[in-house]
């Protein structure tokens, strides 16, 4: 079973997982409700990468042993000054997902709970390319704060297929969710 202080952090972060999921529908709902159909795909896509990640953590417990306790969360931000604020909070999202994973990692190692340290490495990949993604996806949103259509036709040329195979490295999601 996985080190007590490790389960404990991993609970905070299935609900940390399950609030940008609602955060992502949120954004997608405001974007669909905008017109801009991309964007709300590409975030609601980016809400069930956030659910799996909080079923590949309860998978892990599941897997493990360990206790299971779904965490409740906050209500999302629904309400924005502009095309480019959904993005911004996302990205800052992603930035704070980075940290308490590598939190999460850190707690593992502390704990010499090394299969629990194993697991965050691929959520530590993860992060990097959500950061990386919305940190573009911000500059194209900046560059043409004028025209948000440009943003659509960025997304079409260059994420023209949102849905990503599967990657084999990932953990297994809990209920075997997609």
């Amino acid at each position: 079973m996985p080190a007590q202080a490790f389960i404990e952090n991993l609970h905070k972060q299935i609900a940390n997982e399950f609030g940008a999921e609602m955060q992502y529908i949120a954004i997608a709902a405001y974007y669909e409700s905008q017109t801009l159909p991309r964007l709300a795909n590409l975030f609601y896509q980016q809400a069930l990468e956030e659910r799996n990640h909080a079923q590949m953590m309860v998978g892990f417990l599941l897997d493990r042993g360990g206790p299971i306790k779904i965490p409740g969360v906050p209500a999302p931000t629904n309400d924005f000054e502009d095309f480019i604020a959904p993005i911004a909070l996302a990205l800052e999202q992603e930035q704070r997902v980075s940290d308490q994973i590598e939190d999460l990692a850190r707690v593992a190692r502390d704990e010499r709970d090394y299969a629990s340290e194993q697991f965050t490495h691929w959520f530590i990949k993860e992060q990097v390319e959500e950061v990386a993604k919305m940190s573009g996806l911000l500059q194209v949103a900046e560059r043409e704060r004028g025209n948000p259509m440009m943003l659509e036709y960025y997304i079409a040329r260059e994420q023209p297929d949102l849905e990503e195979g599967a990657d084999p490295t990932a953990p297994r999601v809990a209920g075997g969710a997609v």
